[in-house]
């Protein structure tokens, strides 16, 4: 056999081997070429492993905090992990006596306890669930401050997601500052002691301390209170003040303007405007009559001797 057709034979073997290599090749490549619709194609003997079921309750604040009567809405994000859509059962625990409200959508409408989710597929985007929880304490009642636990959870079958929040009640200070007579108005006689009997009331849930009490008047006016400072006052409890009120001796009667203020660190109450009205004191009023006597018997006086001429 000549070089030459050894070379040949082992031109064409090689030929040959190439072919079967890019054959594979091909087959190898379009098993990874991608499919219509996004994802890619696998081989037969190949399955795609099952999605494992879960659902994801999201509350990015499960802590929150507010004064004492007012409502708590905790936000929940819900993601079903699934290929399926399914229902779920909603519950929810809270504080005893408390209200707790589900809401849902933008406008925070009452929704039911029964909520459906639209599967979360791998690679796939669906919208997520938005739901609300409200706990709203007794009606007219104020809660003294500390925290206050509440639960919510969903079931569907052997699928149980619970999620604990905490409402944290802080100390109110307000107090009301008002006449015991329940009147705006008060009588004072010019030159004398006049008084007003007030009470300073702790409406809030903490402790007041140092409640200062002040006054604007009338130049010349003397407004003086007893006890002049309500130096610590429990939540519920009330004190009486007495406001004494003097006007100047000389002070026309009338009706007059005095303003009461009662004010601590943490809080200022409504100021109590007063229309003190001053009477005339008795002893011109004696006076007065007098001298209206006086004229009159002199007038009398008067006429009889011209009666007699």
């Amino acid at each position: 056999m000549s070089r030459h057709r050894v070379i040949h034979y082992l031109l064409g073997l090689f030929l040959c081997l190439g072919m079967f290599v890019s054959l594979g090749g091909d087959q190898t490549a379009l098993a990874a070429q991608p499919a219509g619709d996004g994802s890619f194609l696998l081989p037969v003997n190949q399955e795609q492993p099952p999605i494992e079921e879960r659902l994801e309750p999201i509350c990015e604040f499960p802590v929150l905090e507010g004064k004492s009567g007012d409502s708590f809405d905790f936000e929940f994000t819900l993601k079903w992990h699934s290929s399926e859509f399914r229902e779920f059962d909603i519950t929810a625990t809270g504080p005893a006596n408390w209200t707790l409200s589900l809401l849902g959508g933008f406008e925070k409408t009452p929704m039911a306890k029964r909520i459906g989710l639209q599967p979360l597929e791998p690679g796939k985007t669906y919208p997520t669930k938005t739901v609300y929880l409200r706990l709203t304490p007794p009606k007219g009642s104020k809660p003294e401050p500390g925290e206050y636990k509440a639960t919510f959870g969903l079931s569907s079958g052997e699928i149980h997601e619970v999620v604990d929040l905490i409402a944290v009640v802080t100390a109110v200070y307000q107090f009301d500052f008002y006449p015991v007579t329940g009147r705006l108005n008060m009588e004072a006689k010019a030159g004398e002691e006049n008084y007003l009997k007030v009470w300073v009331e702790n409406t809030g849930t903490a402790v007041l301390d140092s409640v200062r009490l002040s006054s604007v008047a009338p130049q010349g006016w003397k407004v003086t209170f007893n006890p002049d400072q309500v130096k610590s006052l429990e939540p519920g409890l009330a004190q009486e003040v007495t406001v004494t009120v003097e006007p100047p001796d000389r002070t026309i009667a009338g009706d007059y303007a005095v303003t009461l203020y009662a004010n601590s660190e943490d809080y200022s109450a409504e100021p109590l405007r007063l229309r003190v009205t001053v009477l005339t004191p008795t002893i011109w009023g004696w006076v007065g009559i007098l001298i209206v006597l006086a004229v009159i018997a002199g007038l009398a006086i008067i006429f009889r001797r011209l009666g007699r001429r």
